[in-house]
């Protein structure tokens, strides 16, 4: 499995009305999320999601995305 850390990511909380918790994206793979109670385990639980869509491009013969650059 290839390590997502070089790919970026942003976390937001989500409204309560939505359930509460936080939610992780990676901007650079359209689709792949996290959630979690806390920060942390939206983090974590976005790091498996990202290994999952990077082994799923694999599977399909498909590259990964190019990592891209934070916002500064």
């Amino acid at each position: 499995m290839s390590d997502p850390s070089p790919y970026h990511y942003d976390v937001a909380p989500l409204p309560p009305e939505d359930g509460g918790g936080y939610v992780v994206s990676f901007p650079d793979i359209p689709g792949c999320l996290g959630v979690g109670e806390t920060p942390e385990e939206a983090i974590e639980d976005a790091k498996a999601a990202c290994f999952a869509c990077l082994d799923a491009l694999k599977a399909v013969d498909r590259p990964a995305p190019v990592p891209s650059a934070p916002a500064a």
